[in-house]
């Protein structure tokens, strides 16, 4: 589910006394120690914690990072003083505004390191694969409205480099959110094509009867995250009772 894990980036101008540090990860000390180790080697500290969203993988350190830092912490999950869209953090020797992607989850947000055009992107979009929309937290119609606002960064040259929560750093921004934008009205299709003639089965029965359909070729160990989402697209489409 993490693939090679959570990636945790740190930020800072050549140079700067201060560091940004996103998604500090989950509560592993001896990774904590080694992101403070690298801010040090730079010269700096860490003037500001951002964290994508609230789950484990990304925010579970978030206050005993906190503690190690003393550095203000940013986000709109707990554990974080909420931020709005378009606030620009200024840290470091670097621009960061935020950017409001609810969909993987409502508190999801991307952070744009703007000189480099770089979009930090959480969950929201992956190094590889897709994401899930994390149902019942998690809401596909917002999910595809944040996709747009994401295409509308791309179209317009504001972003050109995905830099994920999990997997590579992505460098054909625009072609991805055109990729996630296209799977995901794929899958709306599959699943309304798979729930016809059930459509008056409990939503958690259905979301069963199709996941069996539709991820039949994939590892069953994937079936709870893909039933997630899949709940995700049976609200989204209003089938199912």
């Amino acid at each position: 589910m993490t693939l090679e894990g959570t990636n945790t980036w740190i930020i800072s101008a050549p140079g700067a006394d201060e560091a940004v540090v996103i998604d500090p990860g989950p509560l592993d000390e001896e990774h904590l120690q080694r992101v403070l180790a690298d801010v040090a080697a730079r010269g700096a500290r860490v003037g500001l914690v951002l964290v994508t969203h609230g789950h484990w993988d990304h925010a579970e350190s978030l206050e005993r990072f906190a503690e190690l830092t003393r550095a203000p912490v940013r986000g709109n999950c707990p554990g974080a003083r909420p931020v709005a869209s378009g606030e620009a953090f200024d840290v470091g020797g670097v621009r960061i505004t935020s950017v409001l992607t609810p969909g993987h989850t409502m508190d999801s947000v991307c952070f744009l390191l703007e000189q480099e055009r770089i979009l930090f992107t959480g969950d929201t979009i992956l190094g590889r694969g897709t994401t899930v929309v994390a149902h019942p937290d998690g809401q596909l119609a917002a999910y595809l409205s944040s996709l747009e606002t994401l295409a509308g960064l791309a179209s317009g040259g504001a972003v050109t480099t995905l830099a994920p929560g999990h997997g590579p750093v992505l460098t054909d921004a625009g072609g991805t959110v055109e990729q996630y934008a296209a799977h995901r009205q794929e899958r709306l299709v599959q699943v309304q094509e798979a729930s016809r003639g059930n459509e008056g089965l409990p939503r958690t029965e259905l979301a069963d009867a199709v996941v069996a359909s539709v991820y039949a070729h994939v590892p069953r160990e994937v079936w709870p995250a893909a039933r997630q989402s899949v709940l995700a697209q049976l609200d989204y489409l209003e089938l199912g009772v």
